[in-house]
């Protein structure tokens, strides 16, 4: 099982070019009680690092590419384009198999996402069996999924920021 304490991700400390960025958090009503969690870790991280962010809410997680995308194509021209988007979404097993169709979807609705935008969407959807391991994903001996996923998403505009040509550099 994957542990953020065996990763880097973490560590935080000076994570450059992320002044002026604009985050987009896109999560879903249905499971609110963990996407709410969810959603207050990664406005704290966000708030920590100074950058600006929206959240918009969608239905479920089955439509939460279509929300990232229907926002860029309305603001990708804008001055208040988004750097990059978050999903978050809680999605857990019941008695039938709809569960894997909607982990499919949307994570292929996700990674399609990652491959045509030129900005990165970053997958903090909880695909989980039961209330406990969702629990364990926002707070508990598994870290907090939300900030996790802000970090991501701050490294990943300073990433894409840093193949940027620079005046001096």
């Amino acid at each position: 099982m994957a542990e953020v304490s065996k990763s880097n991700l973490l560590q935080t400390t000076g994570i450059p070019h992320t002044e002026g960025a604009c985050i987009v958090i896109v999560r879903t009503e249905w499971n609110d009680a963990v996407v709410g969690a969810l959603e207050k870790g990664c406005k704290a991280e966000l708030d920590k690092a100074g950058v600006k962010y929206k959240v918009i809410t969608v239905p479920g997680a089955f439509e939460i590419p279509f929300g990232i995308r229907a926002f860029w194509d309305v603001h990708k021209y804008k001055d208040d384009r988004p750097q990059a988007f978050i999903a978050l979404g809680c999605v857990l097993r019941g008695d039938t198999p709809h569960f894997d169709y909607v982990c499919k979807a949307v994570t292929d609705g996700v990674l399609q996402l990652n491959m045509t935008l030129p900005i990165p969407t970053i997958f903090g959807i909880l695909t989980v069996d039961n209330q406990q391991q969702a629990d364990e994903r926002i707070g508990g001996k598994h870290g907090h999924k939300g900030e996790e996923a802000a970090i991501t998403a701050l490294k990943m505009v300073s990433l894409q920021r840093s193949f940027q040509v620079r005046p001096g550099s």
